[in-house]
């Protein structure tokens, strides 16, 4: 069960920068962070790792907010899919299909920065910050915490715009 937990905070944490992201921008058409963005693996850290095989997150808009999907497969081959819909405003809201976090609260910084904090159970386990390169086609998200196991976690993780 640690491991499988450790396996999940992975791609939970491609899930959690993206959640970052996506939390942070607002939900219009011409949105920097509205579309589908891949895990560039070749160009992401994960400490203490192991890195989730691969990982899309879709942000679309919900009304005044966004809705984050993720849909990765941790590095032992399991599938998991996860995400939350957020009005950017520092609440909690909950979050569906991760078991290493019940909660998110996204806020926003500029229309390409922000900061997303995962709770577990009321603790905050991991805080996500989140910036969009110039030309929006590169996310890059910091993502730093405590694993399930216990163990420091500091994630830098790169998805790209597709």
């Amino acid at each position: 069960m640690a491991v499988k937990a450790r396996l999940t905070i992975g791609a939970a944490a491609v899930c959690a920068a993206m959640l970052t992201i996506a939390g942070a921008l607002a939900a219009q058409a011409n949105d920097p962070i509205v579309g589908t963005w891949t895990l560039n693996s070749a160009k992401s850290t994960y400490k203490p790792g192991p890195a989730p095989k691969s990982a899309t997150v879709v942000v679309e808009p919900a009304g005044k907010g966004i809705k984050v999907a993720v849909d990765a497969v941790n590095a032992d081959g399991t599938p998991m899919k996860w995400g939350y819909t957020t009005m950017r405003d520092g609440k909690d809201v909950p979050v569906t299909g991760n078991p290493a976090y019940d909660t998110a609260a996204t806020t926003m910084t500029t229309p390409s920065e922000g900061t997303t904090v995962y709770k577990k159970g009321g603790k905050t386990v991991a805080t996500s910050k989140m910036s969009i390169a110039a030309d929006g086609k590169t996310l890059t998200i910091n993502s730093s915490g405590t694993d399930p196991k216990g163990q420091a976690m500091n994630n830098v993780i790169v998805m790209n715009k597709k």
